[in-house]
């Protein structure tokens, strides 16, 4: 029975024929069971397996020839890539003539161990032992596919049919292997999410007995989300079943290869890992058919920002982004999680104003505990980890458009600029950049934000000052004598003060400029005041080495204006 509409909700039926797809319940069976994994917590990271030259590389529009592939294998092993799949050696020459060249090479390190694909064909398994030929290491990968409307609709083959030809297929790559220490062996039930539990259980148990699976020469059997069919606990809960029902578990490494076709393959693949997987294949970035592969680079920062060794190294993120760029011809999008050009920038003022804050805050307590900042525990708000960790600089963290408020245009001219402007003050300018980039329709370069606070505080107006001097001339009293310029008028003027300041303004009242001062300060790069003339209030703002009186003249100015 379908739970009614409530009231505050106005959506209305969309007219889709959304009765043509079936709920994942009605395709395959998910045993129901005590779920544990629920309960558990990702400690530390699963054996990483970029699939990116084999199965990224056959959703490329252009595949890869030989060294835009060395190039990428030469990445992975850079940021620490233990087990990589090369290729599909038996599908081009290309793949075939790749894992020559790495078996040829030298260009495997020691403790890589390459990873070759095979459908279950005795000529194709002999093509793909034939590629390896020479590598001391490797795991021959043979793949099937398993759900009924594969075996149905592509294959026409029954369950048992389809048994007979994994068991021929695995004995011919056994007897292939022979003794050689350095051949391991994969199962993958293609479209496993969609195939029967006791069938997946059957041919995996099978496979692990037939190639005598032992704790120092384990199988690995690798269960693919090939099309996402549901939501990622469902994904967990079958990776669960199996976790807890193969035979030899000691010697099975349990691995999974979430596709993103419904956009959630970083969760099943989280999921899955808390639900006993070990081993996760995927690409940098995501790329792979259709909606791609799951990303290994969101992944293990996403295990990063929690506190866990990712155990591969993706401190230049930018660097890693542009060989894959080259390789596979595609973009990483803006927005891409951690890689993106504007994954660590705000635009909005809320944002900016606490991050500005928050970094500000992060400093202060770095020094406090005596710690580099680098070492320093991080909490700054909107960004899940410090960009400086994976090569970004801060330059753009806060970037101002129409939507910036006064926090991110103070943190620009601050860090930019030196100018560091006083709390109160900065909304004044903040509403001057607003209009400017209201106008524009555009973002503000940190340089146009300067010229923007240059034009408005320091450019002259209708009081000018020729020349100035001040000196103490008893204890507590200040004399100043100056040069102003009002209208038309040019004329010498003095005052008394407690201070230079103070005389200063004296000074103007005499030249008819009733001033009174709010707010001052200065931070050696600047100096800021805030005057009252004639019940009108302003900014103002000074450099240089009478920088305390311009920016009295500037408020001045301001206000008259």
């Amino acid at each position: 029975m379908t739970t009614p509409t409530p009231a505050w909700n106005p959506q209305r039926p969309s007219g889709m024929p959304y009765h043509r797809y079936r709920p994942y319940q009605d395709r395959v069976h998910v045993p129901a069971g005590d779920r544990r994994w629920p309960d558990a917590r990702l400690e530390r990271a699963p054996l990483w397996v970029p699939v990116d030259l084999r199965d990224g590389n056959q959703a490329l529009a252009e595949p890869m020839d030989t060294p835009r592939k060395r190039r990428f294998f030469d990445l992975l092993t850079a940021v620490g890539f233990k087990e990589i799949e090369v290729g599909y050696p038996s599908a081009s020459r290309t793949d075939f003539d790749f894992v020559r060249h790495l078996a040829h090479g030298g260009a495997v390190p020691d403790d890589v161990t390459p990873v070759v694909f095979t459908p279950a064909r005795a000529d194709l398994i002999d093509r793909t032992f034939d590629a390896i030929e020479g590598l001391p290491r490797a795991v021959v990968h043979l793949y099937i596919a398993t759900s009924p409307v594969w075996r149905e609709v592509v294959l026409g083959r029954g369950r048992a049919e389809v048994w007979r030809t994994v068991r021929d297929a695995a004995e011919h790559m056994a007897r292939r292997a022979g003794d050689a220490p350095g051949v391991r062996f994969q199962f993958s039930p293609e479209t496993f999410n969609l195939t029967e539990p006791d069938f997946v259980l059957e041919l995996c148990d099978g496979l692990t007995a037939l190639w005598d699976a032992a704790p120092d020469r384990p199988v690995t059997h690798n269960l693919p989300a090939t099309v996402e069919i549901a939501t990622p606990n469902v994904y967990a809960d079958q990776i669960e079943y199996l976790h807890r029902h193969l035979a030899r578990r000691g010697s099975v490494i349990l691995s999974v290869h979430p596709h993103n076709d419904r956009g959630t393959g970083v969760a099943c693949a989280e999921l899955a890992v808390l639900a006993g997987a070990q081993r996760v294949e995927g690409c940098l970035f995501g790329n792979g058919e259709r909606t791609g592969n799951v990303d290994l680079v969101t992944l293990a920062l996403n295990l990063y920002a929690q506190g866990v060794d990712p155990m591969v190294d993706l401190g230049d993120v930018d660097a890693v982004r542009e060989t894959v760029e080259h390789c596979n011809r595609l973009p990483v999008h803006p927005r891409h999680p951690y890689a993106g050009d504007l994954v660590y920038t705000a635009f909005s003022g809320t944002h900016q104003d606490a991050i500005g804050k928050g970094l500000d805050h992060h400093a202060r307590r770095a020094r406090e505990s005596g710690v580099p900042e680098a070492d320093a525990p991080w909490s700054v708000p909107y960004l899940p980890i410090d960009p400086a960790d994976v090569g970004r600089s801060y330059e753009a963290v806060i970037r101002v458009n129409s939507q910036s408020g006064k926090g991110g245009v103070a943190y620009l001219l601050r860090t930019h600029h030196g100018i560091d402007l006083p709390p109160r003050m900065r909304s004044d300018f903040s509403a001057v950049v607003q209009a400017a980039t209201d106008d524009s329709g555009r973002e503000a370069t940190p340089k146009e934000l300067y010229e923007l606070f240059r034009s408005t505080y320091l450019a002259e107006g209708a009081v000018r000052l020729h020349a100035w001097s001040a000196h103490e001339q008893a204890p507590g009293v200040h004399r100043c004598v100056c040069t102003l310029e009002a209208g038309d008028r040019v004329g010498d003027h003095e005052g008394t003060g407690a201070g230079a300041l103070t005389a200063f303004v004296d000074a103007l009242a005499g030249a008819g400029v009733a001033a009174d001062v709010l707010d001052f300060t200065e931070d050696g790069t600047a100096a800021f005041a805030e005057c009252r003339v004639g019940g009108v209030t302003a900014w103002g703002a000074g450099t240089g080495p009478s920088a305390a009186v311009h920016a009295v003249l500037s408020a001045v100015n301001r206000a008259m204006r």
